[in-house]
């Protein structure tokens, strides 16, 4: 899978600052879209630490206005954020929409726009030798506050080759 470009909403953006392995996004895409309202929900959380300092501080990030949501999204009644990462991509096709909640990549999926998890971004870091273990990874996720079922880590390193 050759992905280029992502259009990012908070939970994966906040557990991988949050678990330190924000930086494989800059080794992995070449850009990183950040929609207005996923950069409030981070920066404006509250929250003082790893991921809203990061968000605030690295120049990597790329900030976007979404201006306009599509009806096939708006129906669906996501949050803003999603709604805004999913419209972005809609827009820009060769932009994949980086999400993990459930109800917004079945919107994904209706809408035509292909999507990546954040456990898909660590089986591709380590595709191309960025990582070594797809399974301390996402422990390190864990440790930062990602709900990851047990189920699902099988079936991630499993398909990384990794059981």
């Amino acid at each position: 899978m050759h992905i280029e470009e992502v259009v990012i909403d908070a939970s994966p953006l906040i557990t991988l600052f949050r678990s330190q392995q924000a930086e494989l996004l800059t080794q992995l895409f070449s850009n990183i879209w950040v929609p207005d309202a996923v950069w409030q929900e981070v920066t404006e959380s509250g929250y003082n630490d790893l991921a809203s300092q990061g968000v605030a501080t690295v120049s990597w990030l790329k900030q976007v206005t979404v201006n306009q949501i599509p009806e096939v999204i708006s129906q669906q009644n996501l949050g803003r954020g999603e709604s805004e990462v999913l419209s972005f991509a809609l827009t820009y096709p060769k932009v994949r929409a980086m999400l993990d909640d459930h109800a917004a990549r079945r919107c994904a999926k209706k809408s035509g726009v292909s999507t990546l998890g954040t456990g898909g971004l660590l089986i591709l870091a380590k595709q191309r030798g960025i990582i070594q273990s797809v399974g301390k990874s996402l422990e390190a996720l864990r440790a930062a506050g990602m709900w990851l079922s047990d189920d699902l880590i099988q079936m991630l390193t499993t398909k990384a080759g990794e059981s």
